[in-house]
């Protein structure tokens, strides 16, 4: 099984023999939707592939090779009329330099002017136009001059990652973002072209992906006639990966190393799986390239998991884009990330619309949509008119502990030392040493203690102390996992591949300092009370090794006392 890691070119990978996940039965349902078509997910979700793929079934260069790309997939079965009938142009935009507004310009400039002149070569138009579009000074001024020299061709315009350099600017800078966005902007200009050359008919039809709408929301009057499929029911699925794909995928690695397919399943689901992009929709998806990571990483000598479940390419990229965090009132975003690591959730709407015009303040369910975009939060249910939005799985959960890490050090102007952490949980894992971890808790509380920017209660020092053991990779970490309807503090789980010693159940408890040690005796015993209650369920007492220990605490000092 060849597995399709990075590769993001449809042709290459029908033809070389490498692992293919049929979306094609989408293909009809776009051209049933409308012409102007955006569908935006997060990144690393499989849309150059699906963007390659519309590459290769519309082009008409491609008709003589429909067969041979095309027959063993849904679309391929039953074709629609438009096949292989466009001239296609097509434009990426991710990796432009961002570092000043002339880097951006040239860049994107460049972008425009080599997709251009690639497609007058491409379909043997006069090649002197090349000459002339370089003379052009402005994307929008080349795009102009190339719509004329082509006259009434049928055009499928296709754009990837159309707001990539976009979001690198806005994550530094509102105003700069504005400037080239905004009103006599280049990019704007640039898509007031594209909207006439749809109403000449040049360009029949266009597909955008993208991660998030505000640069074309930005854009208002500018850019007016796409339609946004992202929150649409049909297209839930367009990119990602369903259960039951999954399942296919990873049959060659139980077969080969005689696995449990349903516990690897339930492994992947938690890492990997959670996207939901509709209310509407009843399944879940997987991240494509995550599990194509973890296919590929794979070792099927030994029959072992990767050690690192997270790619780094993909927490690069998630990391770049967290700079959006900062979009808006960036305290209120900090409180309602915390909020979400807290609680687990939080309530809201997402608008059809994020416009940073600068007379409209960027609201609380502005920014809960900017993050149901990005894939940091999901739909998982609805109170009356508010959805409920979650982390969709624990790959996100560790970006946001990392992010939230590094926002508490900025905040309280603090370093935590990510080495002492990991010694700690080592000793935990292999010696049942809680010692070294709660003197690094006890550190991080007694510099939080004297901040006003964290409140002191039991759900907030639960979030610092997760913070802290997600520095390490050795234990799967659960906070509040079901068991038979009870709900533990922290279950510190052993993680395929490594093997620990000892396995950890967590319950934390806090007692205010003014209630003084008869309010710290109270806590006490009912901590103990509950960890006893715990150690009788079915499910706990499945877990091997395991030891529970209550964390009791004022705010700054904090006891573990063993439990069983």
């Amino acid at each position: 099984m060849k597995i399709p890691y990075g590769i993001s070119n449809f042709k290459s990978l029908i033809t070389e023999g490498y692992l293919y996940v049929d979306k094609t039965p989408f293909i009809p349902s776009l051209e049933e939707t409308g012409k102007y078509n955006i569908l935006l997910r997060p990144r690393r979700f499989g849309k150059t592939l699906f963007l390659s793929a519309l590459r290769y079934y519309y082009d008409i260069l491609f008709k003589d090779e429909f067969e041979t790309l095309f027959s063993k997939l849904a679309v391929g079965k039953d074709p629609t009329p438009q096949s292989n009938s466009y001239q296609i142009l097509d434009f990426d935009f991710s990796g432009i330099e961002t570092g000043s507004r002339e880097s951006i310009e040239q860049g994107f400039n460049r972008r425009v002017e080599t997709a251009l002149k690639k497609f007058l070569r491409r379909y043997g138009y006069n090649p002197e136009a090349a000459g002339v579009i370089e003379n052009q000074g402005s994307p929008a001024g080349k795009l102009d001059y190339f719509f004329n020299v082509i006259g009434e061709a049928n055009i499928y315009l296709l754009v990837d990652e159309y707001d990539h350099f976009a979001n690198a600017v806005l994550g530094e800078s509102l105003e700069l973002f504005t400037e080239i966005v905004g009103k006599g902007g280049f990019v704007r200009t640039f898509y007031e072209v594209i909207k006439t050359a749809t109403s000449q008919g040049i360009i029949d039809r266009l597909f955008i992906t993208g991660v998030t709408s505000i640069t074309l929301d930005s854009m208002t009057s500018g850019f007016n006639i796409g339609k946004n499929l992202s929150f649409k029911k049909e297209f839930n699925q367009a990119m990602g990966f369903t259960s039951q794909e999954v399942e296919g995928l990873i049959r060659p690695l139980v077969n080969i190393c005689k696995l449990d397919a349903l516990e690897m399943m339930r492994s992947l689901g938690t890492w990997y799986n959670g996207y939901r992009f509709s209310s509407r929709a009843k399944e879940k998806v997987f991240n494509p390239d995550m599990v194509l990571y973890f296919i590929d990483s794979f070792d099927t000598d030994e029959c072992r998991y990767p050690e690192q479940m997270l790619d780094e390419n993909i927490a690069s990229d998630y990391g770049k884009i967290m700079r959006l965090f900062s979009v808006g009132d960036r305290e209120s975003n900090f409180r309602l990330l915390e909020e979400l690591i807290v609680n687990g959730e939080i309530l809201g709407r997402h608008k059809g619309k994020l416009d940073l015009d600068i007379s409209k303040p960027f609201e609380r369910d502005d920014f809960i949509s900017l993050l149901l975009y990005m894939g940091f939060i999901t739909i998982s249910g609805a109170v009356l008119d508010e959805l409920v939005y979650r982390v969709p799985n624990y790959v996100i959960e560790q970006l946001y502990y990392r992010y939230f890490k590094k926002e508490i050090e900025l905040r309280a102007q603090i370093t935590i030392e990510n080495d002492r952490i990991k010694e700690a949980i080592r000793q935990l894992a292999l010696h049942n040493n809680i010692n070294p971890l709660t003197e690094e808790i006890r550190k991080a509380l007694a510099l939080f203690s004297n901040r006003d920017f964290m409140r002191m209660d039991e759900k907030h020092i639960k979030a610092v102390i997760l913070t802290l053991l997600c520095q390490s990779g050795v234990y799967f970490i659960r906070s509040e996992p079901e068991r038979n309807n009870r709900y533990p503090d922290i279950l510190l789980l052993e993680r395929n591949p490594f093997k620990v010693r000892y396995q950890f159940l967590f319950e934390l408890k806090y007692s205010k300092k003014k209630d003084g040690a008869k309010g710290l005796e109270v806590k006490r015993a009912e901590g103990i009370k509950q960890i006893k209650e715990y150690q009788r369920l079915a499910d706990i007492q499945q877990i091997s090794a395991l030891k529970s220990y209550l964390l009791l605490t004022d705010g700054s000092g904090i006891e573990a006392v063993a439990v069983g």
